[in-house]
């Protein structure tokens, strides 16, 4: 049978083209190597629970189209992130605000707070930095760094932080009030029936193909369809012929706990560098699930060696010149389009995934058109 596109991959990017050229009539087929659909948001239920397989995810934007099309698959619930770093068995707020300056200094007021801030970095006294050491304490000082931002970059990158480069962190936000609102988005939430419903709905009606690997029938799926879709790692596409990218990898733990609740709070950070995992996740409070039991996952970062999961690009000047000429060869594909982090390497949150694939589809629709 000829598709009108196959689609690799079944994560957001994915399942919205999927779904919106299913819309227009279009005959779509979507193959996914994993055993269920919903790329890295899926959530399964567990003890009454939705539990992100594949760490926290918490939808949050200030694009109102974005927001009103993702409504229209799921309802969302009011949850607002709010995450407490702990270094050394002492607990701060996130982001850095003025609860975390108090629990640290014991400044009460903004000023105080900002003057304590303003010594540190003059005490640095770094005019140009050449590392992101540098460059984070040129912007906050030693304390912030050295407890809630060294060991947890370290954790993440794999690498001591006076080996990346200072570009990494281009700017720290302070908040001088009492806010342990992470993010600034006006619209924030979890799908009250979790992720995955949102991507079955996408997706009914579209024949799925779970366990399939396109790369292991290559010449079968190049030839099954008029377009293909692709969310995979770009490099990979292309045989590598520029080099491998880099990714980072992650690995989770995640145990059923007979207590109904273990830590008080969805997400706890651990900044030190010597606990090797980064944070722990407790599922039932994304969503105030009532259960006699918990679920809690901690997540590692982790090298990332040919054939495990990509989690996200490793953005560096290095990577970012082999990708430059990936994408000038992707540009000049009649037949394939690239989508996702993987697709695009970049480092895309969902909105954004949103927002970049309703922008394929209407540049697609016009080209039908």
């Amino acid at each position: 049978m000829k598709y009108d596109y196959l689609i690799v991959g079944s994560g957001l990017f994915g399942s919205i083209f999927a779904y919106e050229m299913n819309k227009i009539g279009k005959n779509c087929l979507v193959i996914e190597k994993r055993d269920h659909i919903g790329g890295n948001i899926y959530t399964s239920k567990e003890e009454n629970i939705n539990v992100h397989k594949y760490g926290a995810h918490i939808f949050h934007t200030s694009d109102k189209r974005v927001w009103e099309y993702i409504n229209h698959f799921t309802e969302f619930n009011n949850f607002i992130n709010s995450p407490v770093a702990v270094y050394e068995d002492k607990m701060y707020n996130l982001p850095f605000n003025m609860n975390t300056f108090y629990q640290m200094w014991g400044t009460k007021t903004p000023a105080e707070a900002l003057e304590k801030i303003e010594e540190q970095k003059a005490e640095a006294n770094i005019t140009e930095p050449k590392n992101l050491e540098e460059q984070a304490i040129s912007l906050v000082g030693l304390d912030i760094y050295t407890k809630l931002i060294k060991g947890y970059t370290e954790k993440q990158w794999g690498k001591d932080c006076t080996e990346l480069p200072a570009f990494i962190i281009k700017r720290l936000p302070v908040r001088l009030t009492f806010d342990n609102n992470y993010f600034n988005d006006r619209y924030q939430g979890i799908p009250l029936d979790g992720y995955t419903t949102v991507i079955e709905q996408m997706l009914d009606g579209i024949e799925v193909k779970l366990n399939t690997d396109f790369f292991e029938d290559r010449e079968n799926w190049e030839n099954i369809a008029d377009k293909i879709v692709f969310t995979g790692m770009i490099d990979q596409f292309y045989d590598y012929k520029f080099g491998r990218l880099e990714y980072r990898g992650l690995r989770f733990e995640t145990e059923t706990l007979d207590v109904e609740n273990y830590q008080g709070n969805a997400v706890i950070n651990y900044t030190e560098r010597e606990i090797p995992y980064t944070r722990i996740i407790e599922h039932k409070h994304f969503e105030a699930s009532e259960s006699p039991k918990t679920i809690v996952t901690k997540e590692y970062p982790a090298q990332w060696n040919p054939g495990d999961e990509a989690y996200y690009p490793v953005n560096n000047d290095e990577n970012n010149e082999i990708y430059a000429k990936y994408e000038k060869l992707a540009s000049q594909e009649e037949k394939v389009i690239f989508g996702g982090r993987l697709g695009t390497y970049k480092y895309y949150d969902m909105w954004k995934i949103i927002d970049e694939a309703l922008n394929c589809v209407k540049t697609e629709k016009k080209l039908i058109e």
